[in-house]
């Protein structure tokens, strides 16, 4: 499962307007991302992105389609690492902006408190989240999104669902590491499955 986030200011080789003493600052080499990886957990954000009526019910839930490592085509949320010194909000918003772009107008909320925490694990059946690369614990929240979605980085689209197709079992099995389930716990804490 790829879940890559590029880092920012950074192209690859060479870093990118950084101050020679601290050319990435919060962030990490690939080399030491493996070990510590290898050795902690890391922190993630996770968003399901909606959108919402007048009376702030959800109607519809946004679910990104990315090619993994192997050519397949999978479904996830938006998601990502975040960085030392960043808030929880500045990382949810990043990656927002991130994966479905700058005109998606996030509303984020008031009081930064996930609906429920996600862990993921690189072995299967210690909890329904796998990640292959690492143990990662992951804050996961519902987001209303009010502007224009174009999807950016390495996802291919946004797919606008109705609630009760996003948490269908056919497209849940399309996610990956579990993410499905997450889907549907978002939905049931916002009151949208029927």
């Amino acid at each position: 499962m790829s879940v890559r986030t590029p880092d920012p200011d950074w192209n690859g080789d060479e870093p990118v307007n950084q101050p020679a003493s601290n050319p990435t600052p919060g962030w990490l080499t690939d080399i030491e991302l493996a070990e510590i990886r290898g050795r902690l957990p890391l922190l993630y954000v996770e968003a399901v992105p909606v959108r919402v009526d007048g009376l702030g019910q959800v109607t519809e839930v946004g679910v990104l389609l990315r090619a993994n490592a192997v050519g397949e085509m999978t479904r996830t949320l938006v998601s990502g690492r975040v960085m030392f010194g960043e808030t929880v909000r500045d990382a949810l918003f990043r990656h927002l902006e991130k994966d479905l772009g700058p005109m998606a107008f996030p509303l984020l909320p008031a009081s930064p408190v996930p609906f429920t925490v996600a862990e993921y694990f690189p072995m299967p059946g210690i909890s329904p989240f796998t990640d292959d690369r690492q143990h990662a614990v992951s804050l996961v929240f519902v987001v209303p999104v009010t502007g224009t979605c174009e999807p950016r980085q390495d996802a291919l689209e946004v797919t606008w669902m109705t609630p009760a197709e996003a948490s269908s079992d056919a497209v849940g099995d399309e996610f990956e590491g579990g993410r499905g389930l997450l889907v549907r716990q978002a939905m049931a804490s916002v009151g949208a499955l029927r």
